[in-house]
């Protein structure tokens, strides 16, 4: 075969090769939220989400001459227990009485035998950081530090805070365990206390009030009201239906079994309990759908409620732009660690609007396909970080990159160096933004 005919069919085939790598990458970005579902139904599971068990580290290289020099953060908790025992008593104590009049299927006492265990299990630990979740900010902790060298070498200076919460301040303390262990020279500053949970875990009693209004209230109930029935399991764990017409709320115990069910990937009895699969996978996307919708209107910018929620977080974001604009002064200004809730980070993240994340609609419907899926922001140790760069103290032109959950983020501003943006035009956009809201207010 002549040596031009073999090269035309090698292109040929590079040309195939290359545009099937690209419709397959194609296809695996565009799944649906039921497709992630189907492969791992801890998908559904929203802010009981467990953080990625890998992170891929991908990192677009900084302008010529830019290095980072500063880490300002803000963190969830990571993985921890149900927080009170009443989601586990809702459905435990429906089994329960049931049981004693002889209407539970051998499936129904099979699964009332095991919510009895996860409450014993959990008893005591009620809200408390498991050890996965210790293990999850060692390991951003590490990331951290691997991925931005210079910011932690020699006597670097680490300033964390948390929440007053016992389970935050356990997280911080495991990621502040990790950087030591690493380097020991580090210059630790730890503090958790009331004196400043005014910004860390801010409390807004007019946009709380806010939440649920007639409209919205209405609005979700209209979602929910074909995706909270479930007789097929009412079937499997009753043997008379009359009973569960009169006696049963199936709505609340298809719910928090569900709950109870998702949950334990957190904990250390996880691969112990199998009752999820009492559920198809339609059941479990429907209880996706509810919970993605609910975190929108409480937490994100919903119309329905005046899309202001995500404002919950000003001080937060004005604190982070003020502290960092201190730090920028310094030499060497380290790190600034902080570590709250999910309340506190998917607001944030809508009010910085990364990712597409400050979508705004009046129709619930729409969020699924428009990607504002709310486990992806706010699984057990989410994160954003604020990574700075600069050429030496005394260049003026500070750049900011910012992570979500380790990944690089985009911001609704432009920039000529993205996904790197000015610190200018940084804290130009979201003060103006901040200012606006509050003059308004």
């Amino acid at each position: 075969m002549p040596i031009k005919r073999i090269r035309i069919q090698f292109r040929f085939l590079f040309m195939f090769i290359t545009l099937f790598c690209v419709v397959t990458v194609g296809v695996a970005q565009s799944l649906s939220a039921f497709d992630h579902i189907n492969k791992d139904r801890r998908f559904s599971a929203s802010n009981y989400c467990i953080y990625p068990d890998s992170v891929v580290l991908k990192q677009t290289s900084p302008p010529a001459g830019k290095r980072p020099f500063y880490i300002s953060h803000y963190g969830r908790h990571g993985s921890r227990y149900l927080s009170s025992r009443k989601g586990y008593d809702i459905p435990y104590k429906m089994l329960l009485k049931a049981d004693s009049l002889g209407k539970l299927t051998p499936v129904g006492q099979h699964v009332m035998q095991q919510m009895e265990w996860i409450i014993q299990n959990s008893e005591g630990r009620w809200g408390d950081l498991s050890e996965l979740g210790r293990q999850q900010h060692r390991g951003i902790a590490r990331r951290m530090m691997m991925r931005f060298p210079e910011v932690f070498e020699g006597k670097a200076r680490i300033d964390a805070k948390s929440t007053v919460v016992n389970r935050c301040i356990l997280s911080m303390g495991s990621a502040i365990q990790a950087m030591v262990a690493k380097n020991p020279k580090l210059q630790v500053k730890m503090d958790a206390s009331q004196h400043d949970m005014w910004y860390m875990n801010h409390q807004d009693k007019h946009l709380r009030d806010s939440m649920m209004t007639n409209t919205t209230e209405k609005a979700y109930n209209a979602f929910c009201k074909d995706r909270e029935h479930n007789p097929r399991l009412m079937a499997l764990l009753f043997n008379d239906s009359a009973y569960v017409r009169e006696k049963v709320d199936e709505v609340w115990l298809n719910y928090y079994l569900l709950k109870s069910a998702l949950i334990q990937q957190n904990t250390c009895i996880g691969d112990k309990i199998d009752f999820l699969d009492l559920f198809t996978d339609e059941d479990v996307h429907q209880f996706w759908q509810k919970e993605n919708a609910w975190w929108y209107f409480n937490y994100g910018p919903s119309l329905l409620n005046g899309g202001t929620q995500p404002y919950t977080q000003r001080f937060l974001l004005r604190k982070i732009i003020e502290e960092a604009d201190s730090c920028l002064l310094l030499r060497r200004p380290g790190v600034q660690l902080r570590f709250g809730h999910e309340t506190i980070v998917l607001p944030l993240t809508c009010l910085l609007e990364l990712n597409h994340f400050g979508y705004q609609t009046y129709n619930l419907e729409e969020l699924e396909e428009q990607g504002w899926w709310a486990c992806k922001v706010f699984p057990m140790a989410s994160n954003i970080q604020f990574i700075f760069y600069r050429e030496s103290p005394f260049d003026e032109d500070v750049l900011v990159k910012v992570l979500l959950n380790e990944e690089e983020a985009t911001l609704p501003i432009k920039s000529d160096v993205a996904p790197y943006y000015h610190w200018s035009d940084f804290k130009e956009y979201y003060l103006k933004k901040i200012n606006a809201y509050e003059q308004g207010h």
